[in-house]
Parts: C-alpha cells; structure tokens; sequence
C-alpha cells in the first residue's frame, strides 16, 4: 500500500506545467510595460519641442538709475543762466534795447532848463541799468555831466527794468554858472558794473526844444524808477 506523501506527490509533467505558467505570466507582463512605456501618456511621452514655460527666455530689464526718477536739468525756466526768467543774474542793458526820449520840466516852461531823460526797456528781458548816464550836452562837449552823487537812490545796486518799464535821469542844462553855449544835441552812453566805464555807443537823445543853452552848472541824476525822485535834485536850482 503506497503512502499519503506519494499518493500527493506532482509528477515531473505538473511541474513543468507551473514552471511554463509563470513563464507565460512574466512575458506578459514585460510586453505590458514595454505597451506603456512606448505608448504613455501624454504627461510622459518625450516631445519634439519644448514647453512654452521652458522655452520663454527671461525678459532682461535695465537697471534702475539711483534716484528712481530722472533729476531735472538745471536751469529751470529761460535760459540759459541769467535766463531773466530764473534766478541767475540780469545782463545789463543794451542801447539796441532801449527807447530814449526827454521832455521838459514842467512841460509848459518857456526855458528848457530842466529835462526829464527817460528810457524805456524794448526788448523781450529784464536787464540792469548801471549808475547814472554819461550825458553830453552838444556835439562839442569836451567831457560829460557831472553827477549829483547823493541822488543815487539805492547805492551800489542797478535799476532792473522789466520788459516795457521805465527808468529816469533829470538833466540840469544850466544852472546859473558861467560860459554859456549852445547846444543842439545831446547824447548819452550807458555805464557797466564799474563806475564810469562805457558800455554802450552813445545815443541821441530827442529834443523838446530845438536850442538847448548849456552852461558849466550842468547836473544829471542817477538812474531810478521814481521820475519824481529824479526832478526833486533839479527843480530847485
């Protein structure tokens, strides 16, 4: 009688039956990797070009200059320093910009003792006037008016004048002294900082009066604004 152990025992055929099984399930389950490997998805699947993401270069942007901002040019508003409309310094007047004119005081004197000289700013600045002008009296004049020094109504500044503003100078054409002559012109120039320096070609000056009768007492003022504080130095001489 033969025993359990023998009885259940596989045959040589039962274990290559198994072995063959395991054989066939392994191949299957290669070939299924391999499907998916090659196949994938899309998430996986190896592409020809890449993603936009990656492909995007980097936009480069210039560096910031310190400051943030750009700082304005200086110069502001005109011109140029001394651009007349800012804070630099005024250029002094130029005979081209300047009309002259004179009349007499008072307007209805049959003598032309006293003349108001006024000039008036033409051009499209403010400019400087220096000192008092250098005034002779007739084509002859060996030297210009002596200047009444106190009439300087603000010592060491110019008179700026504004486009269309005025400034004035009083002329004393005779002042009782002696040698008198005649005169049939007058012609100022205009100074510069630095006293008695010529800064302009002379410019005549029109006349009230055909005949002016000079003689050595001959006075001028200083530029000012005020034509009254200039007459109040020769009315009464």
């Amino acid at each position: 009688m033969k025993s359990a152990a023998c009885t259940h025992r596989k045959s040589p055929r039962g274990w290559k039956y198994a072995i063959g099984a395991a054989v066939v399930a392994a191949l299957l389950g290669s070939t299924a990797c391999r499907s998916d490997t090659a196949g994938g998805s899309d998430a996986t699947r190896p592409s020809g070009r890449s993603s936009a993401t990656n492909s995007a270069k980097p936009v480069e942007t210039a560096p910031s200059k310190p400051g943030g901002t750009a700082s304005p040019k200086p110069g502001g508003t005109s011109g140029t320093p001394g651009g007349n409309g800012g804070s630099g310094p005024v250029a002094a007047c130029a005979a081209a910009d300047l009309a002259v004119s004179a009349v007499k005081e008072p307007a209805d004197s049959k003598e032309a003792r006293h003349l108001l000289i006024t000039v008036q700013n033409a051009g499209d600045e403010k400019c400087d006037l220096y000192h008092y002008p250098l005034v002779r009296l007739g084509a002859d004049a060996r030297t210009t008016v002596p200047v009444i020094k106190d009439s300087d109504p603000d010592p060491g500044k110019p008179v700026t004048l504004a486009p269309g503003k005025e400034a004035y100078a009083a002329l004393l054409v005779s002042g009782g002294a002696r040698d008198e002559y005649e005169a049939h012109t007058v012609s100022l120039r205009l100074q510069g900082r630095t006293p008695g320096s010529n800064a302009s070609k002379p410019m005549d000056v029109p006349l009230p009066v055909k005949t002016l009768y000079a003689d050595d007492g001959q006075l001028v003022t200083y530029w000012t604004t005020a034509s009254g504080y200039a007459l109040d130095f020769i009315m009464s001489k």
